[in-house]
């Protein structure tokens, strides 16, 4: 029989709050420094980052003016401004979306809603999936060159060539971000569809979709926004540094702002740098703008299941 202890019975009720709350009530020294460290790491990259912002302020912010958005680059810097790069961006980042938006849902619905993950092909992809999101940027410039000339392609540096670069590099994003979402509708509107007559497509097109939209659009906004930042891959395609017309379609050259932004900081002058600092604020900005329409459609329409 067993015997009722208060001791014993104190411990379980410590273990239980321990066990729900994922909270200790002991502060050994080494918890109390490591915590410390922490904080004092995390203050010390906070401090970096409000200063490197205040910095660029300070010195790009009377450079932000309509001269910026209205003319060419120059060798004057008072007469020099982004137009080309600010088009170009427009341009390479629209074409990235028609390119990887697309064929990101449309991988992410098969993959979490058709296929058959016994099947060892459709495991390998979902590998390849999770390792392609950690591969440098430059390797898909260099994987977008390697196919361009595989095509033929003798100018590299065109519109195309720079959204097919930024395509594959944010398709894990959107791939990733768009199966979590259709994770995230319960199963059992799946099952009301099927069991009223419902094909699997149909309850897919118009039940699982519809419901995960708001976390397949905010992981879209967050992949464009860091195509929309890239350099490298775009440097690696020939991307021009210097751009004396406006990009007008597809087969055009192009520059897109972190490449303008990267040109004028190599400078020596001055002036150079404040118009970098401004094209930075300028991309900083949009780039801000689109997080926070991702956080807003994620907050205003995401369902609690």
């Amino acid at each position: 029989m067993a015997v009722y202890s208060p001791a014993a019975a104190g411990a379980d009720a410590r273990r239980v709050v321990l066990s729900t709350t994922g909270r200790s009530r002991e502060r050994t020294p080494a918890s109390v420094v490591f915590v410390a460290l922490l904080w004092l790491s995390l203050l010390v990259g906070f401090a970096t980052l409000v200063a490197l912002l205040l910095d660029t302020f300070v010195d790009g912010f009377a450079r932000l003016d309509g001269r910026l958005f209205t003319e060419f680059p120059s060798s004057r810097a008072p007469e020099a401004g982004a137009r080309p790069a600010i088009l170009g961006s427009l341009w390479v980042v629209g074409t990235t979306a028609v390119l990887a938006i697309p064929l990101g849902v449309a991988g992410a619905i098969y993959l979490e809603e058709f296929s058959d993950r016994r099947r060892w092909l459709n495991r390998v992809v979902e590998i390849n999936i999770s390792n392609l999101s950690a591969v440098p940027a430059i390797i898909y410039g260099m994987l977008a060159l390697g196919v361009l000339a595989l095509l033929g392609v003798g100018q590299k540096n065109i519109v195309i060539g720079g959204a097919l670069a930024l395509a594959m590099l944010i398709l894990p994003v959107i791939l990733i971000s768009t199966r979590e979402a259709l994770r995230a509708v319960p199963r059992e509107l799946r099952d009301g569809s099927l069991a009223i007559g419902a094909t699997p497509l149909q309850t897919t097109w118009r039940i699982t979709l519809p419901a995960a939209l708001p976390g397949v659009a905010t992981g879209t906004i967050l992949g464009l926004s860091r195509a929309l930042g890239e350099a490298a891959p775009l440097l690696l395609l020939g991307g021009l540094v210097f751009l004396s017309f406006d990009p007008n379609g597809l087969l055009s050259q192009f520059t897109t702002m972190p490449i303008q932004i990267f040109d004028w900081t190599s400078r020596p002058q001055a002036e150079f740098h404040e118009l970098a600092a401004a094209a930075s604020i300028l991309l900083m900005g949009i780039v801000v703008l689109m997080n926070g329409a991702a956080i807003y459609i994620r907050n205003r329409y995401q369902k609690r299941w």
